[in-house]
């Protein structure tokens, strides 16, 4: 039955397109209208925008497109008469045209037609009309971070929360598709530091928007089994000095603020940027926990209250200089500090079947995770005579210290019988180089080329101490103390080509990566290395069918690299209950990723839909199991990773955006799709599959002037591991905004869980052990933040380069 359902919404959506197009049956050979959609004041060029050709007489659809990547379009076929043309686009005012075909005006051209933002007046005062906070287009998803009020004074990681397929577990880590594992990009720049602690320490309200690039062509870094999130950090595009300021605070020890200063003149931009942030999450949970060893089962049971806090604190700056309309050369940098600290108290009982009496006692942990990192990056753009003909270089430098320890005690009454304290120590340093170079060959052809080398050196030292009874100290178990060095070098050259045959798009690419690494483990005087070459395909696909309809599709091979300690072939304890082990010989995954959408009106509603097939080749798994170096305690777990055989994911993903009432915004959003993971564990074979999904109800509603109210519903269904099974979880969300004193001042309050419905459980098993452990986070959680915009801060769509095209947030 879920097969057929999920089969269902999957060949819904072509039967729907075929069928539409269908209707524009044989047509006469006649009359054009052509133009360029833009927006007014940045003259930024609008990339699927609709236009759509109406009879004069009953205002029926008759035929239309959407805008290319330089917002222009081509109709053709109209028969000699009057019409409407109608350009529409989300989150902006229709424009509307009366043109006439006959013999002497066959080929008609609007010219540059400029679009604006929605604007409703009320009793004097402009208010504009709340744009959808997600858009889907050709390659990517794109979040508008304004427009959720919600997650105002959370992070990236809370803003991602709110799309269709991302889900976001109790300590905040992200996974895209059901996937973790993704890379993410700063402004279009690579970070130095790990993906998730990027999303957590990255402020909402210093965000523009989020781009999300399941299927990037071969121009781009294939690393990431779900693709590349990348984060566009606020801009000003007004000259003179300007900025803006924000401030939050909630209940529990939540407080933070950051402020933006930009100064833009003819041939200089400068920028300036602080962000501080303190959040602190109280929660509890219990654990029910069950291991068999040398044919005794023993049981643990506990009870948790623990804390989850984060804080971070960081800089951003850059320069850019404009020495002609063709030449433009951009520094800039970032650093920044973060400390993550999660303390714990739990209560246990633990007996067996050979020892049935109840022992109990208390535990007291604490992990921090903290370190600063920096970035520093160079650019250079060069655009020749020839329209699209251009090079661009750049270079980037990162360092990031990340220091980790846990500290474990364990008590009997007062009295502390054991304990145990670990230590992770990893400075890591990379540096990336990249040369793109575009060619136009015509009005639609286009030859890419360039070339991207990588190195990353990085060193990481693990220790252990562990309690002493009779000295009362933390000794060292210089057994378990290693160090691990790394050395990590790429070399990726590609090609791209892209062609247009009448309605039909289609753009191929290929990337060849040479990669070498070598993993050195001092102690034990071991070495791992390898020396590989791998191919990266890419293939994308438009087509136009009439009344502003489109299909798109696209292929991409892509792979995710073992790192760090899954590579160590060493036992390291991460705590007192958990020892984990590497495998210098674990192999890469492979990624088949395949993707369908289309986006179209029905009547005033917009609809847009993906479809996806996602195919992990050498797929790797945490697998836990029973600890068997220490026969004294049965009760602890051991992790390794294993590449396990492969997963398959199909899915849909959908839009509607609609308006039932002038000033009412309504966004559904949702994402469907079957999990299935096959292969072989413990030397036997295993396949476990999961029909999994979720969905988000956004609302917005303009009640006065400047005064708005934000609803948004989500529900997240149970999925499925090779070892486990996650719960589903349902969440509510509000906010409240008030704008003041012309829109430079802005108050919002925010609650997020309201009814503390979002409770986290999930089951683990195996041959020898089962795990159950249920949290649950403060809930509702209150913040207000307070925004402050002076001298007219104006936010830039994207940085403009002389010809008016963007440098952030490149087109994947």
């Amino acid at each position: 039955m879920r097969n057929a359902l999920l089969l269902l919404v999957v060949l819904t959506p072509f039967i729907f397109v075929y069928s539409q197009g269908r209707q524009g049956g044989e047509g006469f050979a006649g009359g054009t209208v052509e133009g360029r959609v833009l927006v007014a004041n940045s003259n930024e060029k609008v990339e699927y925008a609709n236009v759509v050709v109406l009879s004069s007489v009953d205002s029926s659809v008759l035929t239309g497109t959407v805008t290319d990547a330089d917002g222009k379009f081509n109709i053709e076929r109209l028969r000699p008469g009057k019409y409407f043309v109608d350009i529409r686009f989300i989150g902006f005012k229709d424009r509307h045209f009366n043109i006439e075909i006959n013999r002497n005006n066959l080929n008609i051209n609007l010219g540059d037609i400029f679009i604006e933002p929605v604007a409703i007046n009320l009793e004097n005062v402009i208010v504009e009309d709340e744009r959808s906070p997600v858009s889907y287009q050709l390659d990517k998803k794109v979040i508008d971070v304004d427009q959720m009020q919600t997650v105002v004074s959370g992070n990236a990681a809370d803003v991602l929360e709110n799309v269709p397929s991302v889900t976001v577990d109790i300590e905040g880590n992200v996974s895209l598709r059901g996937s973790g594992n993704f890379t993410v990009l700063i402004d279009g720049r690579p970070s130095i530091m790990d993906a998730q602690d990027v999303l957590q320490q990255t402020a909402a309200s210093s965000i523009k928007s989020i781009e999300i690039i399941t299927n990037p062509s071969a121009k781009y870094n294939p690393e990431g089994t779900a693709g590349i999130i990348n984060i566009i950090l606020k801009k000003n595009q007004n000259l003179g000095l300007s900025g803006v300021v924000n401030a939050n605070a909630g209940l529990n020890d939540k407080y933070g603020g950051d402020f933006l200063f930009e100064y833009k003149a003819k041939d200089v931009n400068t920028t300036f940027g602080i962000d501080y942030n303190k959040r602190i999450f109280p929660g509890d949970g219990i654990a029910e926990q069950r291991f068999i060893l040398n044919n005794n089962t023993s049981f643990l049971n506990s009870t948790n209250d623990m804390n989850w806090g984060r804080t971070s604190f960081g800089l951003r700056g850059g320069i850019d200089f404009l020495f002609s309309e063709k030449d433009v050369l951009s520094l800039g940098g970032r650093y920044g500090d973060r400390k993550n600290k999660q303390n714990s108290f739990q209560n246990f009982v633990e007996w067996s079947q050979q020892f049935p009496a109840e022992l109990r006692y208390t535990s007291i942990g604490e992990r921090v995770r903290s370190g600063d990192h920096f970035v520093l990056n160079m650019n250079y753009f060069h655009k020749f005579d020839q329209n699209g003909h251009e090079l661009k270089g750049e270079i980037v430098y990162g360092h990031n210290n990340s220091d980790e320890s846990t500290l474990t005690s364990e008590l009997n009454g007062n009295t502390q019988v054991s304990g145990k304290e670990t230590t992770e120590i990893g400075p890591s340093s990379e540096i990336e180089g990249k040369i793109d170079y575009t060619l136009t060959l015509g009005e639609n052809r286009k030859f890419e080329a360039g070339a991207q080398g990588e190195a990353d050196i990085s060193e990481e030292a693990t220790s252990l101490l562990e309690y002493n009874v009779q000295t009362g100290i933390y000794e060292v178990q210089s057994l378990y103390n290693n160090t691990t060095k790394y050395n990590r070098s790429e070399l990726a050259l590609y090609s791209i080509y892209a062609d247009q045959f009448g309605k039909l798009g289609i753009q191929g690419g290929i990337r060849g990566e040479y990669t070498f690494r070598t993993i050195e483990v001092e102690r034990q005087n071991q070495k791992f290395d390898i020396n590989r070459w791998d191919i990266f395909p890419s293939l994308h696909s438009s087509f136009k069918f009439s009344e502003g309809r489109q299909l798109m599709a696209s292929y991409t091979r892509r792979i995710e690299r073992p790192r760090g300690w899954q590579l160590e072939p060493f036992e390291t304890w991460m705590d007192a209950n958990n020892v984990r082990q590497g495998n210098p010989d674990l192999q890469p995954e492979y990624i088949d990723s395949y993707e369908l959408g289309f986006q179209t009106f029905i009547g005033e509603i917009v609809f847009s839909n993906e479809i996806y097939y996602r195919v992990t080749h050498n797929k790797v798994e945490r697998i836990r199991s029973v600890y068997t170096n220490d026969p004294d305690n049965s009760d602890i777990t051991y992790n390794s990773v294993e590449n396990v055989g492969k997963d398959y994911a199909l899915g849909s993903e959908f839009m509607f955006v609609l308006d039932p009432l002038e000033m009412w915004n309504i966004n559904l959003m949702g994402n469907l799709y079957n999990y299935k993971i096959e292969g072989v564990l413990y030397d036997e074979s295993f396949s476990r599959e999961s029909f999994t999904w979720n969905t988000r109800l956004n609302n917005v509603l303009k009640i006065s002037q400047g005064t708005s109210l934000q609803f948004n519903l989500s529900y997240n269904s149970s999925s499925v591991s090779s070892q486990g099974k996650r719960e589903g979880f349902f969440s509510t969300d509000a906010a409240f905004k008030q704008e003041l004193f012309n829109r430079k001042l802005s108050l919002t309050i925010q609650v997020r869980d309201i009814f503390s419905t979002a409770k986290y459980e999930s089951t683990t098993q195996g041959p020898d052990f089962y795990s159950y452990n249920q949290f649950t986070r403060e809930s509702p959680m209150v913040m207000l933040n307070l925004r402050y915009n002076f001298n007219n801060f104006k936010q830039d769509s994207d940085r403009q380069r002389p010809d008016g095209e963007t440098d952030n947030g490149e087109e994947f």
